[in-house]
């Protein structure tokens, strides 16, 4: 028999006076009852109560016993009720991986906002280009661009974004304009490495397909803001997210090239590890992203 039955019971009769009153209170029999009474008491191996047609009597056990019951069953209906808030109230410590770059410019600034909306939750942020295990590290979201995601994460596009490639007016002005991806070869490409090693493919689509172009230039850097800064002062192409260059593409700074074969699905999303109840502290933080950037003009504001 469930212990917490018995315990409930237990205070249930002595709120009510008898076995009678309890078990209508339950929608149970007073003999149904009365065997949660016996199974406690045997359990603990000492009378709690005495027992008669008219009277109910606690012992001084049941009376010790009594208020440790009260004690328990408050503070579970305080860790029920609180559970059951945070479903609808955000509160706690959200711990969210994101893209340095992307974070810097994307995330982090909006969190003042959404922590002045929501006082009782605590956000850490990791700005970090590695790809993190968020279940084993202990983070509650993780911001993707692009990828695969793992079957036990769910995944929720907060905004579209493309792969492109881009470069100053002057640049082109001087090299050409590259019609197809061929063109990239006799082009200066500025190129992201990574731990030391040339990371020297720029992904494309080419007649339905992916397909993946080598690339030379005179400059590399495992910075993209680096690289996004030397597109902008004439030094080469670069294969740089819409998110990172939309206001210069606006202003006309950068130029895209190539957009026929530009990747059409490179999406941001929010990662989290599948749960029957999503915390929400994470609920929400989604939902405010979502909700920023679909804001008209967005993506052409917040880039300088």
């Amino acid at each position: 028999m469930d212990k917490l039955k018995q315990i409930e019971a237990f205070v249930l009769v002595v709120d009510k006076g008898s076995l009678a009153a309890a078990a209508l209170e339950e929608d149970v029999t007073p003999v149904m009852m009365g065997r949660r009474i016996d199974a406690l008491e045997k359990r603990l191996g000492t009378k709690l109560m005495h027992r008669t047609t008219r009277h109910l009597t606690l012992t001084e056990q049941g009376s010790v016993f009594l208020d440790h019951c009260r004690k328990l069953l408050e503070q579970m209906e305080t860790a029920e009720k609180s559970i059951s808030e945070g479903r609808h109230k955000a509160t706690g410590h959200l711990v969210v991986s994101t893209p340095a770059a992307y974070g810097r410019l994307h995330v982090a600034p909006h969190a003042p906002a959404f922590l002045a909306a929501n006082p009782e939750v605590q956000i850490s942020f990791n700005l970090t280009d590695r790809v993190v295990d968020l279940v084993r590290e202990g983070y509650d979201l993780g911001i993707r661009i692009g990828g695969s995601i793992e079957p036990s994460f769910v995944a929720v596009r907060l905004a579209s974004n493309r792969r492109v490639v881009c470069a100053a007016p002057e640049y082109l002005h001087r090299k050409g304009m590259p019609k197809t991806l061929d063109d990239l070869a006799r082009h200066n490409c500025l190129a992201f490495n990574l731990q030391g090693g040339q990371q020297r493919g720029w992904y494309f689509q080419q007649n339905g397909k992916p397909v993946i172009i080598k690339v030379q230039g005179n400059l590399d850097c495992n910075d993209g803001e680096l690289l996004h800064r030397w597109a902008g002062e004439g030094l080469g192409l670069a294969w740089r997210s819409t998110w990172e260059i939309q206001s210069q593409l606006a202003s006309g700074e950068l130029i895209t090239v190539l957009d026929d074969y530009a990747l059409p699905h490179y999406d941001i999303m929010a990662v989290y590890p599948q749960q029957r109840h999503l915390p929400a502290k994470t609920r929400f933080f989604i939902d405010y992203l979502k909700e920023v950037y679909a804001r008209p003009d967005y993506w052409r504001g917040t880039v300088k």
